[in-house]
């Protein structure tokens, strides 16, 4: 590929990282044809991709995707209805995205709409926060069925179904009133959540700091949207602890540094103090739930690790409140990491005995990894390289990988 095809397919990258939930919402907004809108989008982005190598990225990248799209949606409504039937409402689509095109860089902003359209009480609710991943970020039913542990293909038709429903429910496409926020909001937190988890998660690829720094603005917006609701605050702040160690999670080699290992030094003493004011408000402002419960976590990490507070019975106190309220087993998973700590690798390997049987701990890269180092603390060197080896082969980073494979050299040569 010549070197103006490379600009153009960075220039459609970049875009799809930055403004896909952006076009998608508007897109979709009037029509509430989500699908509709994410064929139109991909459509145009294949365009784009043909077009661009040729005639050269457009000043206004965005702009340029939106008129594609818009044109590919209009053909597609005129389609499945009549002229008549149709005219009206095609003529709204195409004023206002008319409109937009003559101020490109004022594109209405609907992802938080479209976000709560996702989370509607006409949508399953166990599809909600899957559906606002994609719609609001683009990820592939494949990624998103790995942070909720279902088989993708289950994933991917689900999400189809829960698509077919916003437009057949006519689900609108606003910021509920306040009375109607709290039913809604959890979906809209886990998925804000799950999407930072993804970006904090891939190190080194492309996007991924871009998608966690995506999903703390979201946060904030849902925070100043919702003063007054603590959990808002506690994802915020839960997430401002875990990006104010970034810096810190890699050797300038680029080699994996687990949190008791990291210099903190590299930490951000500004997003700390922030997720602590956070914190304290919402610790302040109700009963704890799931998101104040792992900010708190993550508080007595920091304790720990900056003042030497001897803080692991707290985190095992806060893991077995969080146990209570979710039954999660990747909650039961790090309670026993945290157990070893204050009562040995034997007891804690008792506890991710509960949860083996668990067929979704079969493909989870954190329980295999976990349980090689606890059986490596008790001594039990044939099951951690077994255990080592199955979480190493699982690793998709390769930095995790080759601390892994590290672990267990050291083990054959112990």
């Amino acid at each position: 590929m010549n070197q103006m095809g490379n600009e153009a397919r960075r220039a459609a990258e970049r875009v799809a990282r930055e403004s896909y939930g952006r076009l998608v919402a508007f897109l979709a907004a009037r029509t509430r044809d989500v699908a509709g809108a994410e064929d139109a989008l991909a459509e145009a982005f294949a365009t784009a991709l043909r077009m661009w190598p040729e005639d050269g990225v457009p000043s206004n990248p965005d702009a340029w995707l939106l008129t594609v799209a818009r044109r590919r949606q209009t053909d597609a409504v005129r389609r499945r209805q009549t002229r008549t039937a149709g005219e009206t409402h095609l003529k709204l689509i195409a004023d206002e995205i008319e409109a937009a095109m003559e101020t490109p860089d004022e594109i209405p902003d609907r992802r938080l709409a479209l976000m709560f359209a996702c989370a509607h009480p006409a949508i399953e609710r166990g599809m909600r926060a899957p559906l606002i991943l994609q719609t609001i970020l683009g990820l592939t039913a494949q990624d998103i069925a790995a942070a909720f542990l279902i088989p993708p293909t289950t994933m991917g038709q689900r999400l189809v179904r829960a698509k077919t429903r916003i437009k057949e429910a006519g689900i609108p496409f606003r910021v509920p009133e306040r009375e109607e926020l709290p039913e809604r909001l959890d979906a809209v937190l886990e998925a804000i959540y799950a999407a930072y988890a993804k970006g904090w998660g891939e190190i080194g690829e492309t996007g991924s700091a871009q998608l966690a720094e995506e999903a703390i603005w979201l946060g904030q917006l849902v925070v100043s949207l919702m003063p007054e609701e603590p959990e808002a605050k506690g994802m915020l702040a839960l997430m401002l602890y875990t990006e104010a160690r970034r810096s810190a999670r890699r050797s300038p080699d680029g080699a994996y540094v687990p949190l008791e290992e990291q210099d903190t030094a590299l930490w951000d003493d500004w997003q700390i103090d922030l997720a602590e004011n956070l914190l304290q408000q919402a610790n302040a402002g109700g009963p704890s739930g799931r998101y104040q419960i792992e900010a708190a976590i993550q508080s007595a990490h920091a304790a720990r690790r900056l003042r030497g507070a001897p803080t692991w019975p707290a985190v095992v106190a806060l893991y077995d409140h969080l146990l209570r309220l979710t039954g999660s087993p990747v909650v039961a998973l790090n309670r026993a990491v945290a157990r070893a700590e204050v009562e040995g690798p034997v007891i804690a390997l008792e506890d991710l005995a509960a949860i083996a049987a668990d067929k979704r701990m079969a493909d989870y890269q954190p329980y295999w990894a976990a349980l090689g180092h606890l059986n490596a603390l008790a001594g039990n060197r044939e099951a951690a390289f077994e255990a080592l080896t199955l979480a190493s082969g699982l690793s998709a980073d390769p930095a995790v990988r080759q601390y892994l494979n590290n672990r267990i050299a050291a083990l054959r040569n112990g």
